[in-house]
């Protein structure tokens, strides 16, 4: 007898289990990713070779080779099994990390960053997630791996200063390289192995939804907006590391920076994550987020002499910073058709992985040529065109993602449950794909009769 599924159920053990270990593997590498950002660029100018443009290459490098890998390491994974190729793609990371470790020159960062990147492992990440959950539960699933990716980040940006006292940036390269094998052993013995591998819609990249994805102009305005974003980023902290050093920071003390900017920024967002979802004012506080990263920028291009300014300005980038984080895959995920989401995000995450490779080799060019202000004012005028190009976005439509099995359904009475789940109140659209045994519904949850929809899917799953 099938299980029949509960959509007001909390997630088995097994899921459990299966969430949280492939959570750890993503934290673990997003973590070593992260502890670097904040002392790369303090460490790099003692390097032989080094350039400010070669150190802002150095920092970006490794979103290249995860643009150009991500998505056929995906596909591989379908082919090839998803640990294996989850394995392949940590070893890359690690020798990466051994590489970078190991250098004394600008170079050998330069091509350890590289091997890093070429790690691409996310999507395939992703779709061993959605391999080990029910389809009920997927949602939940993604989004507990998004918080480890939240808190990795905040962790990252304070450990790595820490981890560099103990030896500069070659221990925190050093310090990756064990936390990936970490990762490796829990893919190995932690992770479960999946019964069976099969497209997911949701989870991931369809080549043949592709331009579905890219002449869409609301999923293309938000695939800037994480370009612009991750630009910014990138391009910051080019130069603003060395510029706390230069205005009085002592070495070893940024972490004391870092850590309440962080915390504090994050508990600023609260109120205008609930305003946004809650009330339903996610264009307005959208907008004005992305004002926030425009004027900080325009402050720091003013005001990066003083150390006490380019804190508390660092501070109002990171409010904004951090609310977009939160609210871009939102409205992903509310905007792309719900048996389109997983290509929209695969497009999303390589325009990311772009802004960090052209913040940090645009942001290096800039410092060397034109020094720090420039990169600055650069960052203001990339942060005011996302400001112009956001102000036509359609007020978002409130809906979430569900997803249905479809394993006791045939395809002959498909079409009556497609209309009888389109009568509940609350859902909005249904696109089944019976190859694949999902249903794929956008709902709004205010308005869903959750015990009408659950009836109905015992009545036409329950074997």
């Amino acid at each position: 007898m099938s299980t029949v599924q509960d959509i007001t159920s909390p997630m088995s053990a097994s899921e459990k289990k299966a969430t949280w270990s492939l959570a750890s593997v993503y934290a673990l590498r997003m973590l070593g990713l992260f502890m670097i950002l904040p002392v790369l660029p303090l460490f790099a100018e003692q390097l032989e070779g080094s350039t400010p443009a070669l150190i802002g290459l150095a920092m970006g490098i490794y979103g290249l080779p995860q643009v150009l890998l991500q998505i056929p390491f995906g596909l591989l994974s379908d082919k090839f099994g998803r640990k294996k190729i989850i394995l392949i793609g940590l070893s890359l990371f690690f020798i990466g990390s051994v590489i970078a470790a190991l250098s004394s020159t600008i170079y050998g960062v330069l091509i350890g960053r590289a091997f890093q990147g070429a790690g691409a492992v996310s999507a395939v990440v992703m779709a061993l997630v959605a391999d080990l959950t029910q389809e009920v539960h997927r949602t939940k699933a993604m989004a507990m791996i998004g918080a480890s990716i939240g808190a990795s980040f905040g962790i990252g940006m304070v450990a790595g200063p820490i981890i560099s006292g103990f030896g500069g940036v070659q221990m925190v390269f050093a310090a990756t390289a064990v936390l990936t094998l970490l990762a490796m052993l829990s893919v190995l013995y932690v992770v479960p192995n999946p019964q069976k591998s099969k497209l997911h819609r949701d989870a991931e990249f369809v080549p043949a939804q592709a331009m579905s994805a890219l002449k869409n102009p609301d999923l293309l305005r938000l695939d800037y907006g994480i370009f612009v974003q991750h630009l910014l980023l990138m391009a910051i902290f080019v130069v603003v590391p060395s510029l706390m050093r230069q205005a009085g920071l002592q070495a070893g003390q940024e972490w004391q920076v870092y850590l309440p900017v962080f915390a504090t920024s994050m508990a600023v967002m609260i109120p205008f994550i609930i305003l946004a979802e809650k009330k339903r004012k996610m264009k307005a506080v959208f907008l004005g987020a992305v004002a926030v990263l425009a004027l900080s920028t325009v402050g720091l291009s003013f005001l990066h002499d003083d150390l006490i300014s380019i804190i508390a300005l660092l501070w109002v980038f990171f409010c904004g910073f951090n609310l977009l984080e939160a609210t871009l895959p939102s409205l992903i995920s509310k905007t792309a058709p719900a048996d389109l989401k997983g290509t929209a995000m695969g497009a999303y995450s390589s325009s990311q992985f772009m802004g960090l490779f052209l913040g940090g080799a645009l942001g290096g060019w800039f410092n060397g040529r034109y020094g720090v202000t420039a990169v600055f004012l650069f960052c203001a005028v990339m942060a005011f065109s996302w400001f112009l190009v956001s102000l036509t976005m359609k007020q978002p439509r409130y809906l979430s993602n569900m997803l249905i099995s479809l394993e006791n359904v045939s395809e002959q009475t498909s079409t009556v449950f497609m209309s009888q789940l389109l009568a509940i109140a609350g859902v909005v659209e249904v696109t089944v794909h019976h190859e694949e045994e999902v249903a794929y519904l956008k709902v709004d949850s205010h308005l869903l009769n959750k015990d009408q929809l659950q009836n109905l899917i015992e009545q036409y799953t329950s074997v």
